[in-house]
Parts: C-alpha cells; structure tokens; sequence
C-alpha cells in the first residue's frame, strides 16, 4: 500500500467510537450467560423463525437484462450462503450477479482485475482501510441516494461513518464480527470440570484445568495471519484501554510503547506455555482458521483442544462438524484482561467500482433489511443493520450475539488491523501478520518484535 499520512489514514475515527467498551462489554456478557441449547435449530439454519418468508420492504428497479459481477474472499459455507442472498436480488430485480472469487490482500486482487480492464462491479472490502485506499486510487464510486437512504434508515452513526472517506458514503457495512469470543468444547469442559472464566486470570487456571485433564487448551490458527492480530487486540483494549487504542490504531504511538510490551507479554501466556497450543508453535503456523475451529469440535471428548478464540463466525465451521451451537459448543466473552473486557468488532463492506443503476441497486439492498435477513437465517453471519429482527437468527446463541451487537450501538472498536495500511495490517507474510506469526513461533523476543511492528509501521504509515 502507498503510504499515507497518520493523521488521515482511516482511524475512520477508530469509528470515533465513544468512550469505554463498559457497555457493550456487559450487554455481551449477559446476552452469553443466557444462552441456552436450542438444539432444534443449528448453526447453518433451521426450523422456526428462520423458516419465515422474507418481506419485501426495500423498493428496488426491474433489472432484467442487466449482469453485474461482486467480489469477496469468502469460501466455504460463507460464498454459499452470501450466494443465495445475491440469488434474492436476482429474483426480485431480474439482473444477473455473478460472484468472483477473491485472494487477500483483496486490493492487490483488485488492482490486477482493474489493470486488465475487467473489474468486478461490486467488492466486498473487509477493511476501512481498504476503503480509503480504493478511494485514494479512484476506483471506488460514491453511493447514491438510495442507498444512502437506507443506511440513514437502519444503521447507527458509527456504521455509516466507518464506511465514509471525506466525509461521502463509499461503503455499505453489510457484514460485521463480533470478534471478542471463545468458543469451546462443552464436553471437555464438563469432563475437566472447568468454568467459564471471567478474566484473563481465570482464563489461564481453567487453560490448565483442560489441560491436566489430557486435553491441549487451546487451538490456533496461526497459518491466517489475522487470528493472531485478533488475539493481541483484544488484549491491548482491554489492558491498556480505549484511549490507548485508538492510538496505537493511528500509529500516533509507537509499537515499541511499553503498552505493546505489556500485551506482548501478556499474550505470551497462553503462547509461550508448553503444549498449550495445539500442534505447539509449528502445527499453530501450519493450520488455517477452519481447521482451527474443527479440530476443537472434532475428536469426541478427545479433540486436539479444548478451546477456539474467534468471531460469532466461527458457527459456520462448527456446522460443518456434528457438533451443535449451544449444546456441544458454547461460548463465553473474551475475559477482561484490564477492567474492562473488550469488544472488538469487524466487518465487510460492499463497496461499488463500476456506477451503474445495477450496482447502486445491489449496494441498496444489502443496506436494507430485507438482504441482512435472508443471510440471517442461514446463520453464521451478524448484520450491524438495526432494523433486522433478531428472530431471523437460526440459534438462540445466535440471537444473543446480535442482540449485544445491536445494544453496544457505537461502543466498540473496530479491528485496529482492519484500520492500518493494508501493507501492514492486511497481507499475508508482511506487516502485522508476519510480525504475530514470528512472535507465536519465539514469545520470548517482545523487543525484537516490537521492533519489526514499528518498523513496518513506519514504513507503511509513511513515517
């Protein structure tokens, strides 16, 4: 990524979000406990309320004829069912969608399609930054005033705002994470007798309680270099605060601040301990974020751990094992470290690059409702769209999450990752990712990997 300057690079006003993450914090938390099993309903969709017919409440033109292309990195069970949503818009509208694979970093991808004259109409951009920088290039067009009309209708401030590069709307914050949660193995729980724990303390008592009962406590999925930013986030919010944040996110200090040190440190608790980690260092560094959930709930009450970090997302890869959402896997919220715990969200945004009344009518419906709601019920997925009934959601686990999401409003932070140039918080093998990966591998060099973050900070920031 070129670099840009400090002062504009896509904070994106950290989303400006107010003060502490008390709130929300406490909404997630309760929302969690009160889980229950709603075991006729499972992670990929189900019976009830997610059965209902979607209501049209979102006016869209008649389209047919029309072809538009969208792009995203998602895989899996997640192309599937973001796949049927587009699959709505064809119904309704009569247009064509076909959906492209992408490879990260998505704005290198980008760049090749656009340099060989064939761009996607739509990307799903997984990073503010991203946005800023397709701004920067001149690729990414302003939405209009549909879709304008639809975010003012059904999204917090906060949300609008993220999705804005000098002061015009740009994207449409269709998907968001809630990425402060640990998700694990309910029988492996039961059979160590180990608790949910509430801070980070308790967390590494009931890590070794899993582990004197045979299981290694925690899998890793080292191999995607973001699973590690998320780690190190969650711990920096909570033990050196909000305020911190925001400006270790804006690079207004430095990554050699004793704060890093202090979370490096922290972090190395759980990474630096033997055979806490699954596969230790190298088998971390070797398994990607699905298989990091499967094993967990694979294995019967011998899987290869006893405990997955990760987002509400992490319910589509569990549905691809037997296990079951509130039964055999629950979760609990990331526990606090400092104070406070943290919550820290991300999120995916569609964003237009070929203006066209199709395009503008694509990004006009996943603002709205009525496209949240389709992907809703086919679970795995959050909407940060107020107006989606949180019956849609196939679980109750589900249900919850989206109710604490909504609850926290603007009190939150995004993923500090997702707001750095992508040179240094979003690509494989560089920056942020690689700095994370070399550290899981050796936990006892905190300077050294100071040093390397704040020298490709620096770099990437431009200075």
């Amino acid at each position: 990524m070129r670099s840009t300057s400090s002062t504009t690079i896509r904070t994106r006003r950290a989303v400006r979000i107010r003060a502490a993450a008390t709130v929300a914090a406490g909404a997630l938390a309760l929302s969690l406990t009160a889980c229950g099993g709603d075991d006729d309903k499972d992670a990929n969709g189900g019976s009830g309320s997610g059965d209902k017919e979607t209501a049209a409440s979102v006016t869209l033109p008649k389209l047919d004829g029309e072809s538009l292309s969208v792009a995203a990195v998602w895989t899996g069970a997640e192309q599937k069912n973001f796949k049927q949503v587009l699959a709505e818009f064809e119904k309704r509208t009569g247009a064509k969608v076909t959906f492209v694979p992408a490879q990260d970093p998505i704005i290198n991808f980008l760049g090749s399609k656009i340099a060989g004259g064939q761009p996607p109409d739509v990307a799903m951009l997984p990073q503010p930054g991203a946005i800023k920088q397709a701004v920067d290039k001149g690729w990414a067009k302003p939405l209009g005033a549909e879709a304008q009309a639809e975010l003012s209708e059904n999204y917090s401030q906060g949300w609008q705002d993220i999705g804005k590069v000098g002061g015009k709307s740009y994207g449409v914050y269709y998907k968001a994470a809630n990425k402060s949660l640990i998700w694990y193995n309910a029988q492996v729980f039961e059979n160590a007798g180990a608790t949910e724990p509430k801070t980070w303390d308790d967390l590494l008592t009931t890590a070794q309680t899993v582990y004197d009962s045979g299981v290694t406590p925690f899998s890793v999925g080292g191999a995607d270099g973001w699973t590690l930013t998320d780690w190190f986030e969650n711990i920096y919010l909570s033990q050196a605060g909000p305020e911190k944040y925001d400006q270790l996110a804006k690079h207004e200090i430095k990554w050699t601040d004793p704060s890093v040190k202090d979370a490096l440190t922290t972090l190395a608790e759980v990474w630096g301990k033997k055979d806490y980690v699954a596969g230790g260092a190298k088998g971390a560094l070797q398994t990607e974020f699905p298989a990091s959930v499967t094993q967990t709930f694979t294995g019967g009450d011998q899987p290869k751990a006893g405990m997955v970090f990760e987002g509400d997302f992490v319910q589509v890869n569990i549905g691809e094992t037997k296990a079951k959402v509130g039964t055999d896997a629950k979760v609990f919220p990331f526990p606090a470290v400092g104070d406070t715990a943290p919550v820290v969200s991300g999120g995916d945004a569609a964003v237009i690059l070929k203006d066209s009344k199709a395009a503008q009518a694509l990004a006009t419906f996943l603002a709205s409702p009525d496209a949240a709601t389709v992907h809703a019920k086919l679970g795995g997925y959050l909407s940060p769209n107020k107006n989606v009934d949180t019956s849609a959601y196939p679980n109750d686990v589900q249900r919850k999450m989206a109710e604490a999401l909504l609850a926290a409003g603007d009190d939150f932070r995004f993923d500090m990752s997702d707001q750095a140039p992508q040179a240094f918080g979003g690509t494989p093998g560089k920056g942020e990712w690689k700095a994370l990966q070399d550290f899981l591998k050796n936990p006892e060099d905190i300077a050294g990997t100071q040093a390397k973050l704040e020298a490709d900070a620096a770099a990437a920031y431009g200075g």
